[in-house]
């Protein structure tokens, strides 16, 4: 598989759910799926990333059920899933010796995931009469499953 495809796919991961990508990335990394150690992103290896990066996942998810989240449109949100896209989609082209390109693929693939994400799930939701929570929860699994199959996939 293409490291440059896969650090794309991370970043639509990081504009589905900002904090699924880093997650699936320390949690590759620190499984040995992803050599970074020796790396500026070794860090993602280490014992207790995984959990810090899965437990803000967690709350990402929870989140994003409440009336009071902002749109993933706006500034502060769209900003988040670009800057979480660059990182990961650099930290995945470290694998490959292309860090530059995967994170331009990773913002990119942020950018797509970020409004790609926020028609499809508008549009799903119409299409099941205005019931959010299963598109959300539908979302949701998406980007984990996408997060873990590209960690899967880089060696």
């Amino acid at each position: 598989m293409s490291i440059y495809f896969l650090t794309l796919i991370i970043g639509v991961v990081a504009g589905l759910r900002t904090m699924t990508a880093p997650a699936a990335v320390s949690i590759g990394a620190a499984a040995g799926w992803l050599p970074l150690s020796g790396t500026w992103a070794a860090f993602m290896g280490f014992r207790f990333t995984p959990y810090i990066f899965g437990l803000l996942a967690l709350v990402e998810f929870v989140t994003d059920q409440l009336p009071s989240t902002p749109s993933r449109k706006v500034p502060q949100q769209f900003g988040a899933r670009i800057v979480s896209g660059a990182f990961c989609g650099a930290a995945l082209g470290l694998t490959g010796h292309a860090m530059l390109q995967g994170l331009v693929a990773g913002v990119i693939g942020a950018v797509i995931g970020t409004l790609g994400g926020y028609e499809a799930r508008k549009r799903l939701v119409a299409a099941i009469g205005g019931k959010d929570l299963p598109i959300a929860l539908l979302e949701d699994a998406v980007a984990v499953l996408l997060a873990l199959w590209v960690v899967s996939s880089v060696s």
